[in-house]
């Protein structure tokens, strides 16, 4: 009589959802990957093509003579010649460099110092508040708008609404943009007066701050003076440094009003040369383009150690909720 043994059935029990999960899971990895990259790609393009590219071009082009109006055969490679004429040879290289100077380090505080002083009264619960608000932060909209520079402009000549102003107390004016010593002063007005956007900033920053340590202070008797300096300013340096490093960089760039101001040539006796105006010259005017790229790359680094600076400064004075600098 024959026996028959039994075997061991080989099919394996039926894979659980869990299981399946696991084996559908790396698939469904890839695939939001892919996802992902498609998203980013329009922001991958542009990073490319609108900055990357133009970046290492301008590099290259620093190294070299090009005018933009010969091709592409008869660049030159100079080397470091663009930059040793911009240090040595380019009086008004210098010049640029300190008038931006004193434009960044004097229209920043003063613009910064009217946002928060606007933004303490602005703070505070009152009819049409929301108003004054808007009305404040419209400047900021226009920004470096030809329009905006242009009504400046007229403003400030010896017929405008400025000198009109002054006429009621008895005070002659001038053509203010037009004289060397007062140029410059017109811009840095400008700049002040476009404080809407820090002073947005700020208002976030002072809703942040509790109500119960001013509150503690009023007890102890503190004076409104006393609880601004320990209080306020320690509470909003965060805030503050924010608005400063984003401010004194805009500061550099000014180009837009000193080029409509000046008609493009940096005067009243190139009272009014910014940086990236005679860069402008430099490039589109004279056809310096390699110079002009030098200047650029130049203009970038000093841009890097500015805000470097900053940053590392601001671990004394720049104080967190936490405890942490």
């Amino acid at each position: 009589m024959a026996t028959t043994t039994a075997r061991p059935s080989s099919t394996r029990p039926p894979a659980g959802p869990a299981a399946s999960q696991r084996r559908g899971r790396p698939a469904k990895h890839r695939t939001d990957g892919v996802a992902g990259y498609l998203f980013l790609s329009p922001w991958l393009l542009g990073l490319l093509t609108i900055t990357a590219v133009p970046m290492l071009m301008s590099l290259y082009l620093s190294f070299t003579n090009y005018d933009v109006l010969s091709d592409w055969e008869s660049m030159k490679w100079v080397g470091l010649d663009n930059y040793r004429t911009m240090f040595t040879q380019d009086p008004s290289f210098w010049h640029a460099v300190r008038t931006t100077l004193v434009f960044a380090l004097v229209a920043t505080p003063l613009k910064l110092a009217a946002a928060l002083g606007v933004a303490l009264l602005l703070n505070r619960s009152f009819k049409a508040s929301g108003l004054f608000r808007g009305l404040f932060y419209l400047p900021s909209l226009l920004g470096g708008s030809v329009a905006l520079a242009i009504v400046w402009v007229n403003m400030f000549n010896r017929d405008g609404a400025f000198n009109s102003f002054l006429s009621w107390f008895g005070i002659e004016g001038k053509a203010w943009v037009n004289d060397p010593d007062f140029a410059l002063g017109t811009l840095i007005l400008l700049a002040v007066w476009q404080f809407g956007a820090p002073m947005v900033i700020f208002l976030a920053g002072l809703k942040q701050v509790p109500v119960e340590l001013y509150e503690a202070a009023s007890v102890d008797g503190a004076s409104t003076v006393r609880k601004f300096f320990n209080i306020t300013l320690p509470m909003l340096s965060p805030v503050i440094f924010f608005n400063l490093v984003l401010e004194t960089i805009n500061g550099f760039q000014g180009f837009t009003s000193a080029f409509v101001l000046s008609n493009g040539t940096g005067g009243p006796v190139d009272s009014t040369l910014m940086y990236t105006l005679h860069l402008y010259i430099k490039g589109w005017n004279e056809y310096q383009m390699g110079y002009a790229s030098a200047m650029a790359w130049v203009f970038l680094l000093f841009i890097g150690l500015v805000t470097a600076v900053v940053f590392r400064t601001g671990r004394f004075w720049v104080h967190y909720s936490d405890g942490e600098d």
